[in-house]
């Protein structure tokens, strides 16, 4: 590799890899207060809600990878426009095409990873992730006994429990309401208790110490009360409904498999949804050996201009081409427009777009596709400012 190639490797790794950093905060910090508080309802693990993020990361990539290859590549161009450094470049004979050969060599690699999360990774995370809610909704994770609130642990038994010590191994104020399979009322209240495993995992022990059992039966007359310093109440464990096998929802299959169900699916519903989700991921991933031509066609700014519009309009274009296509997505699993055309003809106009914009500036002399653009945001920007301007100046003339 020689030195130019090196010098763009770094100047496009160090943009390229802080957008992905910050793109993937950015997402986890909107959903983890949402996973901290769906946990604390359901009263499950703190552990599992890294859990849910780590299974949500994939789906977070999928996304912030392209936007990261965007933006590194146009700031480094636009680095070395606004630095001069391009126009030597250009001047020593160095055209456009050889100046994109280390972006290249980032989107092939990319492309290479993205598809792999697309197709493999990212279905059985979203799976994993489907499972972690259905077991915490279920209480299969091992659900934790609110305290100081009646707590049902299947449909015989409710527990009330005043105060927990230790991490749970000292609990004290305890109220037990049960009912046997033959119909039979127990009632117990205890100063202190303790769980404690057995061989039979579907069984645990309540150690009970210092209380009242009130056992009662439909052909008792009288109620028998017993007070005990140590009792050992079995509680049976619920029994929880398995979790749906992977497959239930498009995105939880892999390109293989929609690929197959879109050839051989039971409905043509179903073959439907499987080749929209399916040409939609394989639409994303192409779309990114566009994204160093438009890179560059946004990043290089007019001439004795400084203005970062470049890179608000490629995330406004990335994101919106996002968009539309899970919009064609949406259409084509309906089976309105055929799932090809649905997601293909947005790619097709895209890439008309860029392919444009690049032959603007690498073969028109002078030419500048976002020059038009620039005009009309630097006209907006005085216009908006005069009219502050006057307003101030008018209600300094009121005072």
């Amino acid at each position: 590799m020689k030195s130019i190639d090196r010098y763009m490797a770094r100047l496009i790794a160090l943009p390229l890899f802080a957008t992905l950093t910050i793109a993937a905060m950015l997402l986890i910090l909107d959903r983890i207060q949402k996973l901290f508080d769906f946990v604390a309802t359901e009263g499950g693990p703190v552990s599992v809600v890294w859990k849910m993020l780590a299974n949500l990361l994939p789906e977070y990539l999928g996304l912030g990878i392209p936007i990261g290859l965007m933006l590194g590549v146009l700031l480094a161009f636009r680095r070395l426009a606004t630095s001069s450094e391009l126009d030597v470049m250009r001047g020593v004979g160095m055209s456009y095409g050889r100046l994109l050969r280390v972006p290249y060599m980032y989107a092939i690699g990319l492309a290479v990873l993205n598809l792999a999360i697309v197709s493999y990774v990212q279905p059985k995370a979203r799976y994993a992730y489907e499972q972690l809610r259905f077991e915490l909704r279920t209480g299969a994770l091992g659900a934790s006994i609110k305290v100081g609130e009646f707590t049902h642990l299947g449909d015989r038994m409710t527990l009330r429990i005043e105060e927990s010590r230790d991490k749970g191994s000292k609990l004290s104020g305890i109220f037990v309401n049960a009912k046997t399979p033959k119909g039979d009322w127990i009632g117990v209240t205890a100063e202190r208790g303790q769980f404690l495993a057995t061989d039979d995992p579907n069984v645990i022990i309540f150690r009970l110490t210092n209380g009242t059992l009130i056992h009662n039966r439909a052909d008792f007359k009288v109620p028998r009360v017993l007070t005990f310093s140590s009792h050992d109440l079995p509680i049976d464990l619920p029994k929880f409904e398995s979790f749906r096998q992977r497959g239930g929802r498009n995105l939880e299959l892999t390109l293989p498999e929609l690929a197959k169900t879109g050839h051989d699916g039971a409905t043509k519903q179903l073959r439907d949804s499987s080749r929209s989700e399916f040409h939609f991921r394989l639409a994303e991933v192409a779309s990114m050996f566009l994204l160093p031509l438009l890179a560059v066609a946004l990043g290089v700014p007019p001439k004795r201009s400084s203005s970062a519009l470049g890179v608000f309009i490629s995330i406004v274009m990335i994101v919106t081409y996002h968009k539309v296509n899970q919009y064609g997505a949406s259409i084509g699993e309906l089976g309105r427009i055929d799932p090809i055309i649905a997601l293909w003809a947005p790619f097709c106009v895209f890439a008309a777009l860029v392919l444009w914009m690049y032959y603007t500036i690498a073969y028109v002399p002078g030419g500048q596709p976002i020059a038009a653009l620039e005009r009309w945001a630097g006209k907006a920007w005085k216009g908006f400012a005069r009219h502050v301007l006057r307003r101030r100046r008018r209600e300094l003339a009121t005072v």
